[in-house]
């Protein structure tokens, strides 16, 4: 098993200020070019210009070139409306730069694998696998994965985390200021303020990208959910080989399927079976193990012709309290009832405003029931990326629709990451272009109403041969 010849990667920069400096000097430099746009645009006439799509260059190729915290921050901020932060003819040009963040970064050379793969494993790689394809079949902002197969035939995933990356990222996240300065840039932009503190979601985001660093973490939260889910009749997470785990390799069964780009062109049979496992994966995963997977990139998914669907990354986990479990139940039951003064107590309930903030119940009422369409429209009812789109753009654009309810918007713990996570499931059911019966599937998770189709049915049975302490949701 020979290593292939590949020239060194380019380092990656892994001390504070070296990490900082460069950050630094952009939002000096895109912060300068604005003010000096309003000035000439104060003293004679007309609006600002600023070159946007320069700007979204800089930023998507300085993020990249971190594969870091800040990386993984431009790769979430790619989900979020971009209305009411940028121009509205500027945003195609941010929106597909940060996307970028999302696609396959450069892999590491060969030589480097190895000898990370030695270091953690502290064995020759040829005494653990016998096959290991040096080209990787995936490569993003912490690690890449390549395909393998130990001595016992069994076919296996590796991924294995890029040497200098955990330094770089705690560079990233002992800076908090220079990360919430970062955001705050963005939403300078915006002739509109909102109140939400953004030192504080830097540190709730911190949190969970520092917990993605330690590969044994997710090894146990693919354990659990693995666990769980093992005889489930259409959601499949693949298992671990715990004996080759560390901080910075992770082993779990090789899942062959189609990718999300190939499944959304599928027959749509199969599309509206996959689309029901992934709703129940996440609507499940909450009400009965009381996690979820806060990050459900598209390419986390493989489809199967056989309607299941495997699930993979539990590097980004959230584990929820019985309280916000209950407060949560409580908010989707008031969308489900249309109850206005319900979803304004359940808010409140949550954290999302203070009593005292200027938010009225008919505010509040379209803020969270607008963009839940799906579970009071008429059913069966489709999905679409324009309706997602319209819902971010309600809960996020300071200028938008609910521009109110946003600017006094607060971010209690856990709640951006459940946002993240309704987000990626509908952009992904968006994607699959299918009409269901959502309310009826809500109602099951939320009201303990039986399930009207096929695929419910066989979802409850296996949740009630499940051991009750963990498998019974708290509603039912």
């Amino acid at each position: 098993m020979d290593t292939p010849d590949a020239q060194q990667p380019d380092e990656i920069p892994t001390g504070r200020l070296r990490r900082g400096l460069p950050i630094a000097g952009l939002l000096a430099r895109s912060a300068g070019e604005a003010a000096v746009s309003a000035a000439r645009a104060r003293a004679f006439g007309g609006e600002r210009t600023i070159d946007h799509e320069l700007a979204a260059e800089r930023y998507a190729q300085l993020l990249g070139r971190s594969r870091g915290a800040l990386m993984k921050l431009g790769q979430a901020l790619s989900f979020v409306s971009l209305d009411g932060i940028f121009p509205v003819e500027a945003q195609g040009a941010y929106r597909e730069a940060l996307s970028r963040l999302r696609e396959d970064a450069p892999p590491m050379p060969a030589a480097v694998a190895r000898e990370v793969l030695e270091s953690d494993l502290r064995q020759p790689v040829e005494a653990v696998f016998a096959e290991l394809e040096w080209q990787p079949l995936a490569a993003a902002s912490i690690g890449q994965v390549h395909r393998a197969r130990l001595h016992d035939g069994r076919a296996v995933a590796v991924k294995i985390q890029y040497p200098s990356a955990a330094a770089a990222i705690e560079a990233d996240l002992e800076n908090i200021e220079l990360l919430s300065t970062f955001m705050s840039l963005l939403s300078s932009f915006s002739p509109r303020r909102i109140g939400l503190d953004m030192r504080a979601l830097a540190n709730e985001m911190s949190n969970q990208i520092r917990a993605e660093l330690d590969y044994r973490l997710e090894a146990a939260n693919q354990r659990r959910f693995a666990s769980f889910y093992r005889g489930h009749p259409f959601i499949h997470v693949p298992d671990v080989v715990d004996d080759l785990c560390s901080r910075r390799v992770l082993t779990q069964d090789l899942v062959e399927g189609l990718t999300f780009e190939q499944a959304c062109i599928a027959e749509q049979a199969l599309r509206e079976q996959w689309a029901q496992a992934v709703l129940r994966f996440g609507q499940g995963s909450i009400n009965t193990l009381r996690a979820v997977n806060v990050d459900p990139h598209p390419g986390n998914y493989r489809f199967h012709r056989d309607g299941t669907v495997s699930f993979l990354d539990f590097g980004s986990v959230l584990s929820i309290s019985p309280s916000v479990s209950r407060n949560l139940t409580s908010l989707v039951r008031a969308i489900l009832r249309s109850d206005a003064a319900g979803i304004r107590r359940a808010a409140l309930a949550t954290g999302v405003w203070k009593e005292s903030d200027p938010v009225s119940e008919q505010e509040a009422f379209a803020y969270w029931h607008e963009p839940m369409v799906m579970y009071w429209g008429p059913q069966p009812f489709r999905i679409t990326p324009e309706i997602v789109a319209a819902g971010i753009k309600r809960h996020t654009s300071p200028t938008g629709p609910s521009a109110n309810a946003v600017r006094h918007i607060r971010a209690p713990a856990g709640f951006t990451l459940i946002r993240r996570m309704d987000l990626g499931v509908l952009s992904v059911i968006a994607g699959l272009d299918v009409a269901l019966d959502w309310r009826a599937m809500a109602l099951e998770f939320y009201e303990g109403q039986p399930p009207l189709s096929e695929m419910g049915r066989r979802h409850w049975q296996f949740i009630a041969s499940q051991d009750p302490a963990i498998a019974a949701p708290p509603n039912h």
